[in-house]
This record gives C-alpha cells, sequence and structure tokens, in this order.
C-alpha cells in the first residue's frame, strides 16, 4: 500500500491525498484481508480532535486520513504544508467514482446511513452507473447498542462487503466504528456523513461555484440555521483560534 506524507494540525494527523489516490486505496484495501479506516477531517472533527481524546485517537490511528474540509486545508496553508486544492475531496464528488472503481475490481460496497429511503435511492443511482456493482444498504435510523444493532451487523456480515460506508454523522459515526469493529466482517471502514444526503439531492449543498471554492457551508448554514449555527459561527474561529494559539505557543518555546 502506498504511504502518504502526513500533516499534523493541533496533534491531529491526516494525510496528503488526491481523489484518485483516495480511491485508488480504498480498492486496493478492500481487497485484502486486514481490515483499514479511512478516516476524514474537517473543521468539526478537528474542534471534536482538540475536545475529546478518543475521536483525536481515532483520527491517529486510522490507516488513511484524508482532508474534506477547505477551512482545514487552508490552516495546513497557514503552517507552512504544500497543499493544493487537489488535496481537499468531498464524498459526494467522487462517491460515483468509487462505484465504478469498486465495479471494476469486483469489490462490494455497504451503506449505512440516512433516514429510511435515502440508502435505497443512493443505490438506484449508483447501480444506473455501474450496473455490475454489488451494493447493498441498511438505513442509519436504529439502536446503535442492543438486539437492532446486533441484527444490522449481521446483515452486514452476510453481505460480507469490502467498503462499508458509515454516515451517522461525527463523532456518532466514529464511535461507532470503535465499538464495533471487531464484530463486523468488512475490509475498509469508511465513515463519511451525510454524503448520500447529498448525493441523492435530499440536503441541498448550494451550486458548483461555491461547492468547489469551500462555501456550502454558507449554503447549509442559511438552509438550517438553528441547528448549524453553532458548528459554523462558532466552530469556524474557534479552528483557527486554537491554531494560533498553538503557533504562538511554539514560538515562544523557540525563543526560550
Amino acid at each position: 500500500m502506498k504511504n502518504f506524507d502526513d500533516v499534523i494540525l493541533l496533534q491531529t494527523r491526516f494525510h496528503k491525498v488526491t481523489v484518485t489516490e483516495l480511491i485508488e486505496y480504498v480498492v486496493e484495501a478492500a481487497k485484502c484481508e486486514k481490515k483499514t479506516v479511512v478516516g476524514n477531517v474537517n473543521v468539526r472533527a478537528m474542534n471534536f480532535a482538540s475536545e475529546f481524546s478518543w475521536y483525536r485517537d481515532f483520527l491517529n490511528n486510522a490507516d488513511l486520513v484524508f482532508c474534506d474540509g477547505f477551512g482545514v486545508l487552508l490552516g495546513a496553508k497557514l503552517q507552512g504544508y504544500p497543499l493544493q486544492s487537489v488535496h481537499r475531496m468531498t464524498c459526494p464528488d467522487y462517491i460515483e467514482d468509487l462505484a465504478l472503481a469498486c465495479e471494476k475490481q469486483d469489490v462490494s460496497i455497504f451503506l449505512l446511513a440516512g433516514k429510511p429511503g435515502v440508502v435505497d435511492q443512493a443505490i438506484a443511482k449508483l447501480i444506473a452507473i455501474a450496473p455490475n456493482l454489488r451494493i447493498q444498504g441498511h438505513h442509519g435510523h436504529f439502536d446503535k447498542s442492543g438486539e437492532e444493532n446486533n441484527s444490522v451487523i449481521e446483515k452486514i456480515n452476510e453481505f460480507n462487503p469490502g467498503v462499508l460506508y458509515v454516515g451517522f454523522g461525527m463523532p456518532l459515526q466514529e464511535r461507532w466504528i470503535l465499538d464495533n469493529i471487531d464484530r463486523i466482517g468488512a475490509h475498509v471502514f469508511l465513515p463519511l456523513g451525510a454524503c448520500l444526503d447529498f448525493y441523492t439531492g435530499n440536503v441541498y449543498r448550494g451550486p458548483r461555484w461555491m461547492t468547489n471554492r469551500g462555501l456550502e457551508w454558507i449554503t447549509r448554514f442559511f438552509t438550517e440555521p438553528q441547528r448549524l449555527w453553532e458548528r459554523y459561527i462558532i466552530g469556524n474561529p474557534l479552528f483557527f483560534y486554537r491554531l494560533l494559539r498553538q503557533q504562538i505557543k511554539q514560538g515562544e518555546r523557540t525563543k526560550v
């Protein structure tokens, strides 16, 4: 498996990787017996990592972590890392390319995410462009412990997927993977948040010119202000404040 350059912000690691490299890595890992965790970071993830040690450990111990946030890309550039826009990617933009690559390499996918019905919509769209793709799914609105959780895990294991996509939102999806990975026979664990909601059009991301420039958070904020105001209005400045504070502390230590 290819090794990628590390980027470390706020004691949290991710990798300098392009979307083509990401897809190749996922497909190759899905054909191995070893269990592989592929994480992703945006500003919200970085804030969680600063507040919860278990979440930071999840990212730092993952096999590959890609950048899914313009704010994190900007923060890394400000810290001197040679990253470009190609090193930031978001799932709805590449999920069909991933499906096509999986179809070509006979790698199966299990989608575990969204409200009832969303997974069915996503599967229908993916089958339309990759008709030979082996794919199943289950909605993400189930009890994450007890009998219902056991039933979902049994369904996943019966399918024995190469790639298990988990989309419960941060940090629930990462916590669920940590709690259940030893019981699940999938090869690649891929937490990807609300990707299917965006991909199926159930949640509006904004026009392409905004999403390409990392501005989809503006559309999301004005679409759901009561739910998302804290994430963006407080979370974004908090991330850059933490970076600045760390930089000042590092500068003070250098002078000593």
